[in-house]
Formats: C-alpha cells, structure tokens, sequence
C-alpha cells in the first residue's frame, strides 16, 4: 500500500529538460501575459502611491520567506524542485491573480442579476472568489503536473505544489488589497492602511488563507497522479472531493456567517478567525502528517535494510522518520555540541534522505556525502544524530514563544479593533 501511494522520481526538474516538454511553452506565455497584466497593475498603484505600495512590497515579500520555507520543508525525504516550486509560485501570483480579478468580478455581477443586489452585497465575494480563484489555483497544479508529470510522486508532492500556487496568490493578492485599502482611505500616500491590511491579511489570516486552500487542493491532484493502484472513477473522485474542500473552506471564510452573531470586540474577533479557519486548517494537518508518514515509510524502509552505522544506525532510522524527532535530534546536538552540531545533524539528516532517494530509484548508491557528515558530526563530539532527554530549556522556550505569539495577536486584534 505505501509502495503504491509513493513513486519516486527518476530524476530532476532542470530548466534545460523541461523546455523540452511542449506544455512548458505554453505555460511560460500564459506566465507571461499574467505578468504583463499583473506589471500595469502595479505600475498604476506605484505612481499614485509609491511610499504605500513599496511598504507592502516589503512588508508581504518578508511574510512570504517563512511560509516558503515552512512549505518547502513539508517534503523533507524527497525535495521538491526549485524550478517548480517558482513555477508554482508564479503562476499563483502572476497568471491566478490576473484571471481572478476580473473574472470574480464579472461573476459578483452575475450573482446580483440572478440573485439580487442584497444576496451580491451579503455573498457574492464568498460565492464568486472561491469559484474562480481555487479553479485558477488548482489548474496552477495541473500545470506542473502537465511539465513534469514525475516530479509529482506523492500526495505530499502535490500539497507542496498547491500551497506554493496560493501561497503565490497569496502574497500578490494581498500587495494589491494593501495599496487598495490606501486609496480607499483616501489620505494619501500612507502606510498606516497597508499596516493595517498586513496585520488583518498577512498576519491574522494569512495561516488559514490562500496558502492552506491550495493545499488541500493539491492534495487531491497528488491523489489522482500517485495512486494509480486505485480505479481511475475513485482517484477523479478524490480528487474532485478535495477541490470541494478547498472551496468549501473558501467559501465559508469569505461568508458573512457569525459575522454579528458572537458580539463585538478583540475576543469576538478572534472567536470568528478561528471557527472559520481552524476547522481546514486541522484537516490539512492531519492530511499532511498521513501523507509524510506514507512516504517516510517508504523511504526510511530504504534506508533500514542497509544495516551499516557509518551510514544510518537505527536510533537515525527513527530519528528520520518524523519531522518533530528531526527536529528533537537537531536540538538536542545543539545542547552537545552548540549551533554547529545543529548544523552538523542537519546536513547529515539531509544526505541521508538524499541517499534514501537514490535507494528508491534503484540507481547506484553513493554514501560519500552521509560518510562526510559523519565525520564531521564526530568530530564534534556528537556521533549520532538521535533524539535525546526532552529539555527543559525546550519546553521553557515553547511556553515563552506561544505567550509572545499570543500577546502580538491580542496587540493586533485590537489594534484593528480601534481601527
């Protein structure tokens, strides 16, 4: 079964191989016109608010470094492509964006003459933006499954593609609310709007938006590639139930639901963020840690049969296996051995999953690099890069780090409260 939702790659994802692929080209125009289009947007918006619109810039482009690296380490064991982590990342914020906006606009309008102007006012940005723009995401996925259709062996592989395209989405969606909230406040060219919107967009939502809808779509992309083991009616349906998801999800955050009903107020405020978000965001955690353990099952099995401590040990094999033992291992050579061991355990966890790859491929085994690591490992004192003693500096640190996220919530939360 782990066999079946597990295919590894034979190999990378270079600009040179997929230029050979027909699809690529036509990918690249349509990431062209969206970034023609998306350029006289953002021209416009730069020379009526230069000062704003390079705030937001900034200010979105540094939220975006975490999430990035957050989603890119999600596939730890075997490492998605640069190349197609930035074409995922680039069709959502170039091509996604610039069909989205007017198309969710054409579609409000059409809500308000079917419906009527109460139910365009109430619901069109919560019926209208989830169709058009998890549609337009989603085929982000598609698109790099169209160029490098091997690339995408797991569903885990297809959560990172489609965070990447809403993370995407994300950030440039925001830039433009952003330098729109300043010309709405109609001030001038003022930071205090864009602060306000990066507070609300970025901070506050930014976990359980874009980011997470295109996940859980991209899982289901994920689902219908990797597991052909299963009828292809099953796979169209998982795929197609996922979508749903992420629709739902949408839908129910743009909504107007519970939008009076819990009262007013800082504690109100974060009542509405969490029964809105939370619910999909528990469910793409719980999506992601079934499927990291699939394929960490598959490829640490790899790993398991070599039965050599100079390459793996079996305190490793365990240690390698999850992400929260990966990290207890690095922390736990930083109490023995300082930063660089945390260093040292990093890069040895990396050429050992790298080594589990090629185990998988069946291609020839080169244990140089994990032999390096090793050394370099013991000679700082720190052979083994295991799990050891929880600390209490650890859980000292989490209390201290939760009371500091909490606290800057609060701070922002009312602050958009008096806003």
């Amino acid at each position: 079964m782990t066999a079946a939702a597990v295919r590894p790659a034979q190999g990378g994802a270079r600009l040179s191989a997929l230029a050979r692929v027909p699809a690529f080209w036509v990918i690249a125009a349509l990431l062209l016109a969206g970034a023609i289009r998306m350029s006289q947007i953002a021209g416009r918006l730069a020379s009526a608010y230069p000062i704003a619109a390079a705030a937001a810039v900034v200010l979105f482009a540094l939220l975006a470094v975490p999430f990035w690296l957050v989603v890119a380490e999600l596939d730890f064991l075997e490492r998605e492509p640069t190349e197609l982590l930035v074409l995922a990342f680039a069709w959502g914020g170039l091509v996604a964006t610039s069909v989205s906006i007017p198309a969710s606009s054409a579609l409000e309008d059409l809500v308000a003459k079917l419906g009527s102007p109460h139910l365009a006012a109430d619901w069109g940005a919560a019926l209208a933006a989830p169709s058009v723009e998890e549609t337009a995401k989603t085929l982000g996925v598609v698109a790099v499954v169209l160029v490098a259709r091997s690339q995408v062996n797991s569903v885990l592989d297809g959560v990172v593609y489609g965070a990447m395209v809403g993370l995407g989405f994300q950030i440039v969606e925001d830039v433009i609310f952003a330098v729109g909230a300043v010309a709405l406040a109609g001030q001038g060219d003022q930071v205090q709007p864009v602060i306000a919107t990066f507070l609300l967009r970025g901070f506050l939502s930014g976990v359980w938006s874009h980011t997470l809808f295109g996940a859980l779509a991209g899982a289901g992309i994920g689902y219908l590639v990797v597991r052909r083991d299963r009828r292809p009616a099953h796979r169209v349906g998982a795929a197609v139930l996922a979508f749903l998801g992420a629709w739902a999800s949408h839908v129910l955050w743009n909504s107007p639901l519970l939008g009076d009903g819990i009262g007013n107020g800082t504690l109100a405020l974060l009542g509405v963020l969490l029964l809105k978000g939370l619910p999909p965001l528990l469910l793409i955690l719980l999506l992601v840690r079934r499927a990291h353990d699939r394929e960490a099952d598959y490829y640490v099995e790899r790993l398991r049969t070599l039965d050599d401590p100079e390459l793996i040990t079996p305190g490793e094999v365990e240690a390698l296996g999850s992400g929260s033992a990966r990290a207890a291992a690095r922390r736990y050579a930083g109490q023995r051995a300082g930063h660089a061991g945390r260093r040292a355990v990093r890069r040895l966890q990396h050429a050992q999953a790298k080594l589990a790859v090629e185990l998988s491929r069946a291609s020839a085994m080169n244990g140089d690099d994990v032999r390096e690591q090793r050394k370099a490992l013991r000679e700082l004192g720190h052979p083994e890069a295991i799990t050891g003693p929880r600390s209490w500096r650890h859980t000292a640190s989490t209390i201290v780090t939760t009371a500091v996220a909490i606290a800057v919530l609060w701070v922002a939360l009312s602050a958009l409260g008096g806003a």
